[in-house]
């Protein structure tokens, strides 16, 4: 894959505390509803903890989306582990995968999604927008490499329909319009991929 994915340092257990803190405080509430001293007092630590390791909110915030978008990525290899022959299977394991995942780590929808609505415009430097594309880039590109491996005649425009899919999935599921969007996206792409290899 060409699109770079981050290294994540290691943590202190006091930075760790901060982070998972924040995590679930910016999930939960939103990033501009809680400030450094809700997510100090909920780690347990001092502010001046929470700015030594990280060094402003905007970094914690940014590191909150890495550190999830770790998880999903990692969640997402262990279901392609399980369907290793390329094929429309492999392509919808990561439908599969996003199934399993957003009962528990996203009944909000998508944390970067989230983020970068709540950010809104006029905030172009902010560091949330490139960490956001990169792991939207990143969730493309995988879809590209299944579709290519797959055979299908088209990998380029199936790709982009699995991403639209997939993220309409994950706004749905935010919005609660529907009951399980993920398993109506996975018909829906069975359905597109199977069309395209005949």
């Amino acid at each position: 894959m060409s699109v770079p994915v981050p290294e994540l340092a290691p943590l202190t257990p006091g930075a760790t505390r901060v982070l998972d803190a924040a995590s679930r405080l910016f999930y939960e509430r939103g990033i501009h509803a809680v400030g450094v001293d809700t997510i100090a007092d909920a780690a347990g630590v001092t502010k001046k903890t929470l700015y030594d390791r990280f060094g402003s909110k905007e970094a914690l915030v940014v590191s909150y989306l890495q550190h999830r978008d770790a998880l999903w990525r990692a969640h997402v290899a262990r279901h392609l582990d399980r369907t290793p022959e390329p094929g429309i299977d492999r392509v919808l394991a990561v439908f599969d995968a996003a199934i399993t995942w957003s009962d528990e780590y996203s009944p909000k929808g998508c944390s970067a999604i989230n983020a970068r609505a709540e950010i809104g415009d006029g905030h172009d430097g902010h560091p949330v927008f490139p960490e956001v594309s990169r792991q939207k880039a990143w969730l493309l590109e995988l879809f590209f490499e299944l579709c290519r491996e797959a055979r299908l005649s088209k990998p380029a425009l199936m790709s982009k329909a699995m991403m639209l899919l997939y993220e309409g999935a994950i706004v749905t599921v935010g919005m609660e319009t529907f009951a399980e969007p993920f398993q109506v996206a996975r018909e829906l792409a069975r359905t597109a991929l199977e069309q395209d290899r005949r």
